[in-house]
């Protein structure tokens, strides 16, 4: 393996020196994601920002040829762990490949590189009078990224996860090669779907540089509901109902008001309403607005009918931004004293038992877990707090919140997977849950797992630790 030096000099020749970063100061904000604590940061040896996809292809070429592990990395926003630096290796940030490469309109598409914000492939979508359904969250998430991570979101109940939407990858293979997956078509069984193996990857199996998703005509009108409930089981338990009717809603949330009051603090903005424990927030899209106002009243006949206490509905668009905010902002609020976002995956039928369960672990060992997630889909968002939680203020810091966590951690994946859930519905599982993959899907599957990961990147220099070893 060559020196640093010679690996910098080296790897300026391949994308210029301005896009080799080199000082501590600089590399500093590559050390780690978006995971609440900083038990996994890990400082790169180097950060290199190719320009284009040919670039990607010679550094990983390079780093091939001399054994140099590499972490690919987009925004930064993911809560796993997955793009913290890989010891003694180099971070390659994909951020300078931004560019819309196609809007193909009649084929309702769009191809762009692996660097753009989700924000600009939403404004390139709407420019174009499309509409790109899948919404993971951070906007600052970088497209390569997101499809790296199999992304979520709340839409997931009506639109699936981002996987849903990409036709067709670009990807650099653990040797320089590059090669084309998939592409514009709606159908294909000409072989292995290659590109489904890099969706959820998390980039140890090749980089993405290039991703066409498929979109879709805009929807007419949205809009949105929030009904309180006494318990949060009576709100999960409502949904059920909805869904039986052939009713699929855009989004269903759950959200203990408890939880609602931090992001309230944080934003001073108000949620329609704090009666009872818990809301269901529901958005509705659909053609016309008649349509969807109809598809309202008929969900809340509904909520009514399974004990909602009230049905309020968004009186105009800004009130609709503003109860988005409050809640997409959770995650912000609670931060300052989060320890760990867990975002396991149940049936829909065991939400609210798994929420109870977590009540249970509040009290057995005192501390503070607030909740919310995606009520339809079983995604279930608990924040294990080091702190102490009141009237949505953080407080002080508990004592022996390290050990209280991995307790709670170790208990709270176990009921779900006692529930036949998943310990990652949209997050990943990087550094930070791999201990815990064997037991959530077997011995057997990880062992195939790696198999795929050994004939992919031989030199395992693609991400390496990240959701198992090899």
């Amino acid at each position: 393996m060559p020196e640093r030096k010679d690996w910098m000099k080296r790897l300026a020749e391949v994308v210029g020196e301005r896009n080799v970063v080199a000082d501590e100061v600089g590399m500093e904000g590559y050390s780690h994601d978006e995971f609440a604590s900083d038990e996994f940061n890990e400082a790169p040896l180097l950060v290199v920002k190719p320009q284009s996809e040919s670039d990607v292809a010679r550094v990983v070429a390079f780093c091939s040829e001399h054994g140099i592990p590499i972490t690919p990395r987009g925004g930064g926003t993911g809560l796993s762990a997955a793009c913290v630096p890989s010891k003694n290796g180099i971070v390659l940030s994909l951020e300078r490949l931004s560019e819309v490469i196609e809007v193909d309109e009649d084929n309702h598409t769009i191809t762009v590189q692996a660097g753009m914000t989700l924000e600009r492939l939403y404004q390139e979508v709407t420019e174009a009078g499309l509409f790109f359904p899948p919404h993971p969250g951070d906007e600052s998430a970088m497209v390569g990224g997101s499809v790296a991570a199999n992304a979520g979101g709340s839409r997931a109940v009506k639109y699936g996860t981002i996987k849903r939407f990409v036709l067709g990858l670009q990807v650099v293979t653990a040797d320089g090669s590059i090669v084309e997956l998939g592409g514009k078509v709606m159908k294909a069984s000409t072989g292995y779907k290659l590109q489904d193996l890099m969706i959820g990857s998390e980039g140890t199996l090749g980089i993405i540089t290039r991703v066409t998703f498929a979109l879709l005509p805009p929807p007419g009108s949205i809009q949105t509901l929030v009904a309180p409930f006494e318990t949060t089981a009576q709100a999960v338990g409502a949904v059920p109902a909805i869904l039986k009717r052939g009713i699929v809603p855009c989004a269903v949330e759950f959200v203990e008001h408890s939880v609602i009051r931090c992001g309230e603090r944080l934003l001073k903005k108000s949620w329609p309403t704090h009666d009872g424990d818990a809301s269901l927030m529901f958005i509705l899209d659909g053609v016309s607005e008649e349509e969807v106002l109809s598809l309202g009243e008929t969900i809340a006949e509904i909520l009514e009918e399974h004990g909602a206490m009230d049905v309020l509905l968004a009186e105009h668009k800004g009130r609709q931004a503003e109860i988005l905010e409050v809640r997409s902002m959770l995650y912000e609020a609670l931060h300052p004293g989060t320890v760990e976002l867990f975002d396991v995956c149940v049936p829909r039928s065991e939400i609210a038992d798994h929420v109870a369960f977590i009540h249970e672990l509040e009290e057995r060992f005192g501390v503070s877990l607030p909740t919310y997630g995606h009520a339809a889909d079983g995604n279930v968002h608990t924040h294990s707090m080091r702190v102490r939680i009141e009237d949505g203020e953080l407080k002080e810091e508990l004592p022996d919140w390290r050990e209280t966590h991995v307790k709670v951690r170790d208990e709270l994946y176990r009921d779900a997977i006692r529930r036949k859930g998943v310990i990652s519905g949209e997050h990943g599982i990087g550094l930070a849950k791999k201990d815990f993959l064997a037991d959530n899907v077997g011995e057997g599957a990880v062992a195939l797992m790696k198999s795929v990961k050994r004939a992919l990147d031989p030199k395992g220099i693609l991400n390496p630790g990240k959701i198992f070893e090899v």
